[in-house]
């Protein structure tokens, strides 16, 4: 049986607190790594949940971001080179043309998603992956591996149809217009390539998360609630506001 562990919970007192809290121990934790090592990878979710971590990270100090490699972790399918609800291109606003990273590798799906997921799974293998900023959809999703998710894939990177749900989220986020506008599948990094970073941030606010947080913590670990499987890894870090803390 998998060991299960107790996520650090720290609930700040407005999601700008939350934010700052998590980018501050992303950087202690990049600063540690950089100096006990030559790089570091890490992977990061693009969605306006994690626009206060990023905005904060990018302000840290003292961390030398040309050792740093990025990745992400999912993408539509379907959308335009310049859209600009693609997450490759949320994420270079966010946080990627900010700062002179060693370098940035966007999931592109391309004409191809197949293949353009094998070649970004080998690339996610070349070295380990120190550090991944997540969240959780409300459906309870990590990355867009929607329930009932696999938490033992063998694949790395694959093709998924997306949910209601997550489509839904997608236009109360305020990303797309109407439900019928979100893409209908997307490339993903499935939930053991995520488990396998050494450590994990999460940063989750808003009151429609609340329900998705709680079945997180205490619900039984398994494919109905994907964002369960962070109780299997020793290192999560779990951030979250006021409204989206369960009582």
């Amino acid at each position: 049986m998998a060991t299960e562990f107790a996520p650090a919970t720290y609930t700040g007192s407005s999601r700008q607190d939350m934010g700052q809290k998590a980018a501050s121990d992303v950087a202690a934790e990049l600063r540690l790594r950089l100096q006990s090592q030559p790089s570091a990878r890490m992977i990061f979710a693009a969605a306006p949940s994690q626009s206060e971590v990023l905005a904060s990270l990018v302000a840290q100090p003292r961390i030398d971001w040309s050792r740093v490699t990025a990745f992400h972790m999912d993408e539509y399918i379907g959308l335009p080179p310049g859209a600009p609800q693609r997450f490759g291109l949320w994420l270079r606003r966010a946080i990627f043309d900010q700062l002179p990273f060693a370098a940035v590798h966007l999931l592109d799906p391309g004409s191809d998603p197949e293949a353009a997921a094998d070649e970004y799974a080998r690339k996610l293998a070349a070295a380990p992956i120190d550090i991944v900023c997540l969240g959780i959809g409300v459906n309870g999703h990590l990355a867009f591996n929607d329930p009932p998710a696999d938490l033992h894939d063998p694949a790395s990177v694959k093709v998924v149809h997306l949910d209601a749900i997550c489509r839904q989220q997608q236009v109360d986020d305020g990303c797309f217009p109407t439900f019928n506008s979100v893409p209908a599948r997307a490339l993903t990094l499935t939930i053991p390539r995520l488990l396998a970073a050494d450590r994990l941030f999460c940063c989750v606010p808003g009151a429609m998360k609340r329900e998705a947080v709680r079945r997180a913590l205490y619900d039984p670990i398994g494919p109905g609630c994907p964002a369960t499987a962070l109780r299997l890894h020793p290192h999560c870090r779990l951030y979250l506001d006021p409204e989206s803390a369960p009582e």
